[in-house]
Order: structure tokens, then sequence, then C-alpha cells
């Protein structure tokens, strides 16, 4: 037999299957979605079986090397959606199928085979075991036994392949002691022990008692004694020491409460019916759940979801980043328990393994996760929702650029079950899909409890500064801050900063401290008193007086959110504030903590940027504040209205979710912009015509498709060339009705001393435009090899227009 193997070399020459033989030893064994080491050229590689074959084209062939799972770890299905993915994104097949695993699965690793149970495995590999728990895997292969008799062991759950990782995030073992005689023999034991012994004793008579298996931290905590009491024991045979594998569970050491599911309102039961009809009827459709913040969509969801496991059936949950983790997994565990394995980026790696692996060996039917949990190994799924779906963070921005929602409809199609899309302002894309009739729209335009949505004032910053004002809180959002104290609630105060943050001028000759690798601006971090570089982490001590100018008038202006929070403590000193950004939520479960503290009142307000706007769900915040609404609408991007739309009305959400009223300021210098003006109205249809009529004189998305190429290079005079070329190449290949824009370079030119320069290609229907590209990729890959050469990204969706 030979098997057609895609080798880990990302390369358009080796973007292909090469055939190798199976060695009879690995017969049966060789599947497609193993994981095999195989001989490419002088060295050997990873590389993922993808068929098999009777035959090769080939004379001769070289053998596999060695096969690292005896149980695959990539599916047919992850098989074939690779290969689709690879089509779609034009990124390497071999990138596609290491974007499905987790980090473990690419690390160096030796193999071990475990036993998992008490009874006789039969002569040989009993004897190979010879009264072990755990052989190296290298015995295994020498003593002879086949391969399958191994996998028939390995189905049937009695012994295990490992993978000891050479990397740190090896699996978790604990070790466990158990005593290895009956009672009778275990009485006659302690008479044998001398007097002086009585910790021995103590540990005979604890076994005498409870004949069973224990963990021996636990055992040595229970009997307050030390190992050098039991080592003896184990030394004379009378107790056995041996290591047990442990899964590490992030929310292991927690409680969930169960929950049961409310009963649905009647806008919740018609949005839920299409749901679970098509569920029933394994049809695959697409839903659109268009429901305002706090309408309920999560428990449609949940209840969703309960009906696809009571059928047997698996389902994916995806929501966006960290942000929504915390409380999202709090009400899946709740109401799931332990049929739940969670992945997502505060995970360690070895976490990660851990869920992923539960998932692989189907012990649990609901994943909640972020981006790449919708890749998920399960081969029964009935249905996939992506919560939040507008959010920008589905879209992965490097090497394979793929959008989580366009692999969801391509897992639903094959195993004929609904996507379902929910979100409170649905990406201009979607809802004109549904709009069109392509998906499903289900409306829920009500908050739960009847709770009105909360009241939005807008503040007009122009009218402050003519009115004296310079602060960065306008006069009624103080005062509302102070009245929500003085009654014990809370208060969520939101700071726009992305493409804001604070700058250092020097205010006689206007010299802005600039990054020396990049061209931006160095924000200014006062705990460190230093200048730092977002893009490419340069870092340097804040001047004392001005480089140019030698003056000392050197000030800081925009605003931080550490500036704000100094700010707030100035003005109302007695205001318990947590501050929630990049810079507070480094450390692992930090962001838990922080959210931890707020909800169980122990600060009175919740200060932070893009992280703090969704999900969030705390009944006592009964005000939220944006301070800088317009920050997101000056960036060079022709999603800004939306995006600013989006953030607004996301942030409102927060206020007035449960009994208490809520309302919401929003500081601005333009209130008339009419992205402002409506999320103040939570009108999402009136923004919806009004944007699309812009996209449409504009030529964008949803009328138009994009394709951006962005070309860097250290030389800036080479980047200009090729991407002149590119554009030059695109316009004559392409159809009189495609537009291409460019050469113009990207609105952060020099990012880590490489100059970045942009085309961009807008059109309807190029059918032959992957075919073009492929061909530039190619002509290129030479000048892509070279170290520190030409990079050339092309995204056929692209959200990162800087």
């Amino acid at each position: 037999m030979i098997a057609n193997v895609i080798v880990d070399v990302a390369s358009q020459n080796t973007n292909r299957p090469f055939d190798y033989k199976i060695p009879e030893k690995f017969e049966g064994i060789v599947q497609p979605g193993v994981r095999v080491i195989v001989p490419f050229g002088p060295r050997k590689i990873l590389g993922y079986v993808i068929s098999l074959s009777e035959t090769s084209s080939f004379t001769s062939v070289k053998k596999i090397t060695d096969v690292l799972d005896v149980i695959p770890t990539l599916t047919e299905e992850l098989l074939q959606l690779g290969k689709w993915l690879s089509k779609n994104t034009l990124s390497y097949y071999i990138s596609c199928l290491q974007v499905m695993l987790p980090q473990v699965m690419k690390a160096k690793y030796r193999k071990e085979l475990w036993k998992l149970t008490e009874e006789s495995l039969g002569t040989d590999l009993d004897t190979l075991f010879a009264g072990r728990i755990v052989v190296d895997f290298e015995e295994f292969e020498q003593s002879g036994i086949s391969y399958h008799t191994l996998r028939k062991h390995m189905n049937e759950g009695e012994v295990d392949v490992h993978y000891e990782v050479k990397s740190r995030e090896t699996k978790k073992t604990t070790t466990m002691v158990e005593p290895v005689s009956d009672g009778m023999d275990l009485e006659e034991k302690l008479v044998d022990l001398p007097p002086q012994a009585k910790k021995q004793r103590t540990i005979i008579e604890f076994f005498l008692e409870y004949p069973k298996t224990i963990e021996k931290k636990r055992l040595l905590e229970v009997l307050s004694t030390t190992n050098a009491s039991l080592k003896p024991l184990v030394d004379k045979g009378i107790i056995r020491e041996f290591k047990k594998e442990i899964f590490r569970d992030p929310y292991g050491d927690r409680e969930f409460q169960r929950t049961e599911p409310f009963p649905l309102t009647k806008e919740q039961e018609t949005a839920i019916k299409p749901i679970l009809q098509s569920i029933e009827e394994r049809t695959h459709d697409v839903f659109l759940l268009h429901g305002v913040t706090g309408s309920g969509k999560t428990e449609v969801y949940l209840q969703s979801i309960q009906e696809v496991i009571n059928r047997g059936e698996e389902a994916i949950m995806l929501v966006p980043e960290i942000a929504l983790t915390p409380q999202m997994v709090e009400r899946f565990k709740g109401r799931f328990g332990s049929k739940v394995a969670v992945l997502h980026s505060a995970l360690s790696a070895g976490e990660k393994y851990d869920e992923w692996r539960k998932i692989q060996r189907k012990e649990v039917q609901v994943v909640v996760g972020a981006r790449s949990a919708i890749f998920a190994p399960f081969t029964k799924l009935g249905l996939i929702i992506i919560d939040e779906e507008h959010e920008t963070s589905y879209k992965q921005e490097d090497r394979t650029r793929y959008h989580a929602r366009d692999v969801a409809v391509e897992r639903g199609k094959t195993h004929k079950c609904p996507v379902v899309l929910g979100s409170a302002t649905p990406a201009l894309e979607s809802y004109a899909r549904a709009v069109k009739g392509n998906y499903q729209l289900l409306t829920m335009s009500k908050r739960m409890n009847e709770s009105v949505m909360p009241e939005v004032e807008l503040v007009d910053m122009r009218d402050e500064l003519h009115s004296g004002n310079r602060s960065m809180f306008s006069i009624t959002l103080r005062e509302k801050i102070e009245e929500r104290l003085s009654r014990g609630e809370q208060v969520v105060l939101f700071l726009n900063r992305r493409g804001y943050s604070t700058f250092v001028m020097c205010r006689d000759c206007g010299h802005v401290s600039e990054c020396p690798h990049c061209d931006i601006a160095l924000t200014y971090h006062k705990r460190q008193n230093r200048l730092k570089c977002h893009y490419c982490s340069h870092e340097e001590q804040m001047p004392t007086e001005c480089p140019e100018c030698e003056s000392k008038t050197i000030r800081y202006f925009g605003t931080g959110t550490q500036k704000v929070e100094e700010a707030l403590q100035e003005l109302i000193p007695e205001a318990r504030v947590i501050r929630m950004d990049v810079d507070t939520t480094r450390r692992k479960g930090a962001h838990e903590s922080l959210l931890k503290q707020f909800g169980d009142g122990n600060a009175d307000i919740l200060l932070g940027t893009q992280m703090i706007a969704k999900g969030l769900d705390f009944g006592n915040v009964t005000l939220v504040g944006v301070l800088a609404a317009d920050a997101l609408l000056n960036l060079p991007d022709f999603r800004a209205s939306e995006k600013t739309f989006q953030l607004l009305t996301q942030v409102s959400g927060r206020a007035g979710r449960h009994e208490k009223a809520g309302e919401v300021v929003v500081q601005t210098y333009t209130p008339e912009h009419y992205s402002i003006e409506l999320a103040s109205q939570y009108d999402y249809e009136q923004f919806f015509n009004e944007e699309m009529k812009l996209r449409k004189a504009f030529r964008y998305p949803p009328y138009y498709f994009l394709t951006l190429f962005t070309i860097s290079h250290p030389n800036q005079l080479k980047v200009q060339e090729v991407t002149q070329k590119i554009t030059m190449f695109m316009q004559q290949k392409l159809s009189d009705q495609a537009y291409v824009l460019g050469p113009t370079p990207s609105a952060l030119t020099r990012i880590n001393n490489r100059y970045r320069y942009q085309c961009m290609v807008k059109y309807k229907k190029e059918p032959e435009q992957r075919k073009f590209v492929e061909r530039i990729l190619h002509y290129y890959e030479d000048e892509m090899k070279q170290e520190n050469g030409l990079q050339i990204t092309v995204d056929f969706q692209p959200y990162q227009l800087m």
C-alpha cells in the first residue's frame, strides 16, 4: 500500500501529496489523518497522511520511517476541509492542517505506552508491561508485538499511547499508591513490623480500612506523614506506586451551579422554532439571529444545544475573544456540566491539548471557544453557533487567512446541520445576505424582562470646551457618576483607545517622539515612565527635554486608560476604580479575577478598552460612559462607521440589564455623524440603509468583493517597484468590471524597519482571479524565501486595511 503524504515544508513546490510506501508492520495502522515521519531529501520530517492508494506512478518510492498516531488526529472531514481552505485562501495545505491542531502536536516528543486497566491483556502485552503501568514506546517496537494487537486493545480502552512532549507542555500526572496484597496478607505484614515503625503501621492500618487506590499526596496529608515512612513499604513490595495522567481542567477547582432552562418569551419561541426544525430535519440552513442586547440570545443558544445533545449529536459555540469566556463558561458549564470543553487563548498550551483530547475521545458534546474552536474534531455535528458574529476577531490575520464564519458554513453543509449567527449589530455583509434571502432572518427586538433599552444622551465636547471645561469628563457625565456612587450603584466607563493613545510632544517646536523602526508615535506608559511602540515592542526612557530644541516643555497628549484613571481619582477620590486593558490583564486569570471583583461589588467603576464592551452582565451597572466615541471614525477604514455603531450599541447594552434602569452618556466631537446618532437611538435598520448607500457609491462590500495585496521589504524602492508590477499585471488580466487601485503606501508605511505598500482589487465576479494571484506568488517565490526577503500577503476578505 502507498500513503499519500503532505509534508511539513511550506512552499509552492511541496504543496502537493508525496507517495510513501507503508512498511508491513504499519499496515492497517497508517490511515488518513495519521501523522507520520518520512524521509524527505537528506532529513526526516513530519507529514500528514491524506489518503491511501494501491499503487504509485513512481518506480522507486521511499518508506515511511515512523508513525506518530495509532488513532488518526484528523478526521476525513477535516482533511477535506483543509483542502477547501487551502484553495479558498491560497494558503499551503500543510498550514491549513496545522491550524486545526493544538500547538503541542507540533512539538518534539517521546512516545509512551500506558496501561489503563487492572485486567490481563494476554501474554504478550502482560510480558511487555511486566507489572509496570508505563513503558517506553521503543520497548513495544522492539518486542515484535504487532500494531494490530495494540490497536485492538486501544479501541477497547485498555491501553493508550501518550506523547511525552519535550517542550514544557507535557501530560500532567500524579503519583498514586495502592496496597499490593489483600487484607489477610496486609495483617500479617502489620504483625511483622518493628514496634518503632509507628508511621508505617498507620499507613498499613489505613489500607486495611480503605483497600483502594489513593493519590500519594492525599495519603500523606490525611495521615500527616512523609515520604520517608512510605518508601520502606514500597521497597518491601507491600505498597505499589504508579503514575496516573490527570487532565488539566482549567475550571477543575470550581463548582458550577447547575441551572435549569428558563421559560422562553414569545419572541424567543418564534426565533428558536425554525432552528429546532432544522436540527430535527437535518437540513443545512444559515440563520441570522438579530436580537437587541439583553434580549436573551444566549438562552436560545442553550436550548438549541440541549436539543442537539438529546439527539446524541455535538455542537460548537464560538464566542469572540477572551472577554466573553468567564461568564459564558459559567453559563455553559452550569447547564451542561462536564459535557463541555473550553478552548480559548487564556489557557496554557497543555490545558488546550487536554481539552482537545476530550473532544477527540468523544468525552464531550459541546465546545465553547474562540476562533480556532471551529476546527473541533467532532464527527456528529448537529449545530454551529457564532455569537457576536460581526466581531473582526473571527478573521485570522496571518498565514491561513480564514474567516470562522465561512468555515462554519462549509462544515454545516458537510454535516447537514444549521449554523446560527447571532448579534445585536450584525455585519453589513451578513444582514445584506439575510435581506436578500440567502440567510434566514430571526429578529428579537425586546429585552428579556421587558426592561427598556437604556436612554442615551449625546454630549457635544465642543460645547464643553467653549464653556471652559478642559477635562476629559463632561459636566453631565461627572454629575451622573457622582449620583450613581451616592446610590451605591456601579458605572462602566469605556475608552475607545485604539489609534488614540497618549503621545509625547514638545510644546515649543512640536517634535513628537516616534519609533525608530516604525512610522508611528511612541505611546507613553506612566507606571514605568517609558515610551513604547505597540507594533515592534521598541522601548525607551521618557525624555526630560526635547531632543530637537532642548526645551523642557515636553508634554503628553491624548487619553490613555492610565490617564483617565488618574483624572478619575482626582475628580472623585472616593471612587474605587478597576482598570481593564492590555497592561492590567497580562497575567493568566487576571481578566477573570478583575471582573469577579467588580461583580462582587468591590469597585464602583470599571474602566476599560474594547474588552469590556461585550457580553458582560452585571445587574448593578446603571450608567455607562463612552469617553471618545469618535476615535474609530477617524481611521482610514471603510468599515469605520460600522465599527463605531457596533461598539456604541454593544457598550450601551451593558447598562440596565436587570431591574434597575440604565443610562448611557456618549461624549463626542461629532454628535451629528449618522453612526453616532443612530447608535444612540438603537436604530440598526436605518443605519444599515444609510451605510449601504455609501458602500454602493464607493464600491465596497457587500456590493463588491475586495482583494488586498500587502507587499513589504526593508528597501522602499523595491517595495514600490514590486507593487507597481503586481498592480499592472492585475489590471491587464482582470475584466473591465474590476477596479485595481494602487500602488499606495499602507497607512502604517513602516513597521519594524520594513516598508509596506498596498494594491486593492474591487470586483463583482472574477472567476480567474485566484489563478492570477497564484502566478504572482509563484513568480516571486524565490525572493520571498530569502532571509529578510520580500513578503507578499494576499487577503481575499480584508478586515485590517492599515
